[in-house]
C-alpha cells in the first residue's frame, strides 16, 4: 500500500521496532471481510445451514464470521431480512467486552451505524433497553435504518452532544460503550481513503475531543457499571494516553484485566510514560490477527452508592386507549397483539420498552420501536413491525425463495400479479421477513420502502 503518510510510518517505525516489517507487510493483503449473525431473528446453527456462504468463525465474537472473498452477502435477501450485519471482524470486540447481559440499561454514545448498537440489542434478548445515540445528521438515519432491518424492538435513538446526555442521565446505566470518534489508522487498509485527511498532529488534536466525551460518559455510569473506550487507531495519544489521562482524573474508575481476549495483545504504558495499570487495556494489530486496528480499554465504576432513577417514558407519556384504527389493523391481520406501552407522536405509533426513561428535552429520532402510522382513519404497518415479525405471528404472508426472481422484483420495487387475497400480507424470503404487501385484484402491491429499495442483479 504505497498511499501510507509517510509521518505515519515514520512514527510506527519508531513505536513497533523489530516488529515494523511484519506490521508494514500486512498492508500488502487485503482486508478481512465479516458478518455477524442476528440472533434475534435466527439461531447460529440454522444460519450456517441456509447461508450460501463460505464462513469460518471470528474466534472472538459469538456468532461472528468470516466469509469469503467470492462471497456478496451485501446483495443477498438474506442481508435485507436482516439475518446478518455485515461488519468489520475486529469491531466485533469492543461489544462483546462489554459484557451486556438481559435486563441491563445500556447506552451506544457514538453509536452509528449500528453495528456495535445491535451487537448489544442481540445481548439483551429483548429485556432492558438500549439507547443509540449518534450526534451526526446523516450518520444517525443509517443507524435507525440498520437497527430497523435488524428487527432491533428495545431500542430509542437520540441524536444529542455527550453533554446534553449527561445532564439527565447522572449515574444512570449499566453498561456504557464508547467507540469513540479518532484518526482511523486502523482503517487505512480497509478504506484507503483515510490516508488522505490524517496527519501527524491529528491524534493530538482529536484526543481533546476523545477525553471530553470520555468525561461525559463517566457522569452517566452506574456505581457498580461497566464501560468500554475503543477506537479504530494506532495512535497511543488517542488510547493509552487518553486513558491514563481518565485514570487520574477520576479516581472512582479503574481498569478491568478480561483475561477471556486472549487473542490480542495488550496497551503499552512506555508510549506514553503511563501507569502500569494500562497494560490491562487491549490491542489490535493487523500483522497479529485476522482483523484491522482497534483499541479497548474496559473501566468499572467503584460501587460508592446507588444508581439513579427516572421517571418511565410511557407512564408519563404512554396512551390508556389503543387507537380504533391500530386495533383494527391488529385484529385483522395479526395473531400476536402489542398493546401495552404505546405511544403516539404526531400520527406515528409506538411500542416503548418498559423501562425506558422519560426523554424529555432530548433531540429524538425514534421512541421505540415503530408500529406505524395512523391517518385518515387508517393505520399504515411500519417496516419496522414487518422486520421484527415471524411469520407465524401474522394471518396473511407469501414466501418467496431466495433465489427466485419475485424476491429480487419485490426488492427492487415492482409490484407482483398472480395473487389470490386481499390485504396487508408479510412478505418473506425462506420463511424470513422482508416487508409488507398489499392484495387486490389479483396484484400484490409494493410496500417495501423506496428509500431501500435496491438493484441487487
Amino acid at each position: 500500500m504505497s498511499n501510507l503518510p509517510e509521518d505515519f510510518v515514520d512514527k510506527m517505525k519508531g513505536l513497533l521496532g523489530p516488529e515494523y516489517p511484519k506490521f508494514m507487510a500486512c498492508f500488502k493483503n487485503p482486508p478481512y471481510q465479516g458478518l455477524r449473525v442476528n440472533t434475534l431473528k435466527i439461531a447460529i446453527e440454522d444460519f450456517l445451514s441456509l447461508a450460501p456462504f463460505e464462513l469460518k468463525p471470528v474466534p472472538w465474537a459469538e456468532g461472528g464470521f468470516y466469509y469469503g472473498d467470492q462471497d456478496r452477502p451485501g446483495k443477498h435477501p438474506y442481508y435485507y431480512a436482516g439475518l446478518y450485519y455485515i461488519q468489520e471482524p475486529s469491531a466485533m470486540a469492543p461489544a462483546e467486552l462489554l459484557g451486556v447481559r438481559p435486563g441491563h440499561k445500556v447506552l451506544d454514545l457514538c453509536a452509528a451505524p449500528g453495528g456495535k448498537s445491535f451487537q448489544i440489542a442481540a445481548r439483551l434478548k429483548g429485556k432492558g433497553f438500549l439507547l443509540a445515540n449518534e450526534i451526526d445528521a446523516s450518520r444517525v438515519i443509517v443507524l435507525g435504518e440498520n437497527l430497523e432491518r435488524l428487527g432491533v424492538r428495545n431500542a430509542a435513538i437520540t441524536q444529542e452532544t455527550p453533554g446534553r446526555l449527561a445532564a439527565v442521565f447522572k449515574n444512570y446505566f449499566d453498561r456504557i460503550l464508547v467507540d469513540a470518534p479518532c484518526s482511523g489508522e486502523g482503517m487505512f487498509r480497509k478504506r484507503p481513503d483515510m490516508c488522505s485527511v490524517w496527519s501527524y498532529t491529528l491524534p493530538d488534536r482529536i484526543s481533546v475531543r476523545q477525553k471530553s466525551i470520555l468525561k461525559h460518559a463517566a457522569e452517566m455510569l452506574a456505581p457498580g457499571g461497566r464501560m468500554v473506550y475503543s477506537t479504530c487507531t494506532f495512535s497511543p495519544e488517542e488510547n493509552e494516553g487518553v486513558v491514563d489521562w481518565f485514570l487520574k482524573e477520576h479516581p472512582d474508575f479503574s481498569l478491568v484485566e478480561d483475561v477471556h481476549f486472549k487473542w490480542f495483545d495488550r496497551g503499552v504504558p512506555e508510549w506514553v510514560n503511563g501507569s502500569p495499570e494500562l497494560v490491562k487495556t487491549f490491542r489490535l494489530w493487523p500483522h497479529k490477527i485476522k482483523g484491522e486496528g482497534h483499541f479497548m480499554a474496559l473501566f468499572e465504576k467503584k460501587a460508592d452508592g446507588g444508581a439513579s432513577t427516572l421517571p418511565l417514558f410511557y407512564k408519563r407519556r404512554g396512551i390508556s386507549k389503543l387507537p380504533v384504527e391500530y386495533e383494527c389493523f391488529m385484529k385483522e391481520y395479526m395473531r400476536e397483539f402489542i398493546e401495552d406501552h404505546l405511544y403516539v407522536h404526531k400520527d406515528q405509533l409506538y411500542w416503548i420498552p418498559p423501562s425506558l426513561p422519560d426523554l424529555s428535552g432530548l433531540k429524538v429520532l425514534r421512541p421505540g420501536f415503530r408500529l406505524g402510522t395512523i391517518r385518515k382513519g387508517r393505520f399504515i404497518p411500519g417496516h419496522a413491525l414487518a422486520m421484527s415479525a415471524r411469520k407465524e405471528s401474522v394471518v396473511q404472508s407469501i414466501d418467496f425463495s431466495s433465489d427466485s426472481k419475485e424476491v429480487m422484483q419485490y426488492l427492487e420495487g415492482f409490484t407482483l400479479t398472480g395473487f389470490d387475497g386481499k390485504g396487508w400480507v408479510l412478505i418473506t424470503v425462506d420463511g424470513y421477513s422482508l416487508g409488507w404487501g398489499k392484495l387486490s385484484d389479483g396484484l400484490l402491491k409494493n410496500y417495501y420502502p423506496k428509500g431501500l429499495r435496491r438493484v441487487l442483479t
